[in-house]
């Protein structure tokens, strides 16, 4: 890797919507942890909070359309880091994430990888919410598949809007011994179970062969229930 003063070594782009009370913390979290090897970009799709004028005062922020995708390839677009962070907009990064990614990419068969998944606050040593946390690492370590709750980063050479199945092809995907914990408002706001459940059926349409399209009109149209 080479780093000039004029190109940033880290890119972190996180995608937002309404997220006035997550992304400030989020963002100081990816300072932080990259520190000024970093440029940090917020891709906003239209947000009615206070989201861009709080985010504006840490990172750079474009607005374009909704959509996660698209607000990732639109950030991705507008960086210029060689690697690229790929982050939830209330998901936290472990200090130790810069060391950790930098030894990955030591291996030039390396292409990306991953955090372990966490929540925040951490929870008990037993609960629904430690065997949450043990499932995704297994499907993680299993599947090398991740998601942006791990904080995924990616060479910009490597990057592909469908990253998780794109870097097995392209090279070695990395999991890193550090932990992204992310918000458990998700599981908490629509049900533990439910949540779980969901999450597992969308997977299971992607991999049938579903349009990414179709899935996200699906997960909106659930999460807009009461």
């Amino acid at each position: 890797m080479s780093e000039t003063p004029e190109r940033p070594l880290y890119s972190v782009i996180i995608p937002t919507l309404d997220e006035e009370s997550e992304i400030e913390p989020a963002l100081r979290s990816a300072r932080d942890a990259l520190g000024d090897r970093a440029e940090l970009i917020v891709v906003d799709g239209g947000s009615r909070d206070r989201t861009r004028s709080l985010a504006r005062g840490l990172a750079r922020v474009i607005e374009t359309r909704p959509g996660r995708g698209h607000q990732l390839a639109a950030g991705v677009a507008e960086s210029t880091g060689h690697v690229l962070v790929l982050l939830h907009a209330d998901t936290h990064l472990d200090p130790a994430t810069e060391s950790a990614i930098a030894g990955a990419l030591v291996d030039d068969a390396t292409v990306g990888g991953c955090s372990l998944f966490g929540v925040r606050p951490v929870p008990s040593r037993f609960g629904k919410y430690r065997l949450l946390e043990a499932a995704v690492n297994l499907r993680t370590r299993l599947f090398r598949t991740a998601t942006g709750d791990q904080a995924i980063f990616v060479t910009r050479d490597a990057y592909d809007v469908v990253l998780a199945r794109s870097l097995r092809g392209c090279g070695r995907f990395a999991i890193l011994e550090t932990t992204a914990r992310t918000s458990r408002r998700r599981w908490e706001s629509k049900g533990f179970w439910k949540t779980v459940a969901l999450h597992w059926l969308l997977r299971a349409g992607f991999a049938a062969g579903v349009s990414p399209r179709v899935l996200a009109r699906s997960y909106s149209s659930v999460s807009r229930r009461r």
